[in-house]
């Protein structure tokens, strides 16, 4: 039997709020797999540049991951500093939490690719099995927000996953498998626009799949020569998709800004 309390728990949960995620623009995409790109980068630079270890980053990033996402829960509007600031931070933590598995436990690429996706799939299941939706048009409750969340790091975590397994498990080499991605998210575009794919598939089928593309972009540009790679370095390239990040949700905040000045 449910206490007044736990039904009052339950209720604010499901309380309606001002949409908490923005809508998927181009400027949303071009965002996405910047933050995807930094994500490997800025996880392999704090583990090797700085010392700090697999073990030791995860644990640094996750507590600003968690103080990030408090901040965005706190908050009942959208604001794309806010909210982009929580995608990079969510794209590091589940690059992390591959390269533990795979690293520091052992598990397989293939492994952890089955079990990301299970886990996905379940947490897809689950909300849709709540909330009766899988629109992010609709992250209006702290019950919707919990859910995209999960599922955001679930598929960077399964991105990270299944991008190194076919650039580096499977030989493919990062350009090969950058263009492979790049060229699922053009036959996705295609059949939503054309043939009227689904629009929520459509959407996270794409978003599942930046994360591998920006994986592989990241590791091309900064890896050696000789792995395949540019030789930029984690640190330049890091340094550069930040900037571009911060120049990118510069111009959507005073986007934003004037839409609602306008309205």
């Amino acid at each position: 039997m449910i206490s007044s309390r736990e039904s009052a728990n339950f209720s604010s949960l499901a309380k309606v709020i001002a949409n908490k995620v923005p809508e998927a623009t181009i400027a949303f995409w071009v965002i996405k797999i910047l933050c995807t790109t930094i994500g490997e980068t800025a996880a392999d630079f704090l583990n090797t540049n700085l010392h700090l270890g697999l073990t030791g980053t995860t644990l640094v990033m996750s507590v600003f991951l968690v103080a990030a996402l408090i901040a965005q829960f706190k908050s009942n509007t959208y604001a794309p500093i806010r909210y982009w600031a929580v995608v990079v931070l969510v794209s590091v933590v589940g690059t992390l939490i591959t390269d533990n598995l795979t690293d520091n436990f052992g598990v397989s690429l293939i492994t952890t690719t089955a079990i990301f996706s299970v886990l996905l799939a379940a947490v897809f299941g689950a909300w849709y099995a709540v909330e009766k939706t899988l629109s992010i048009h609709a992250i209006n409750t702290v019950r919707r927000e919990i859910f995209y969340w999960l599922t955001i790091l679930c598929t960077f975590a399964l991105g990270t996953a299944s991008g190194d397994l076919i650039s580096e498990r499977l030989n493919w080499g990062y350009f090969t498998a950058a263009v492979f991605f790049a060229a699922i998210i053009v036959v996705i575009t295609f059949a939503h626009k054309a043939f009227g794919l689904n629009a929520v598939f459509a959407f996270w089928t794409a978003y599942i799949v930046t994360r591998p593309l920006g994986a592989s972009i990241g590791d091309l540009l900064s890896q050696s020569k000789s792995d395949g790679g540019f030789g930029l370095g984690t640190v330049g390239t890091s340094a550069l998709f930040f900037v571009a990040i911060c120049i990118s949700v510069y111009f959507l905040t005073r986007t934003t800004e004037h839409i609602e000045n306008s309205n």
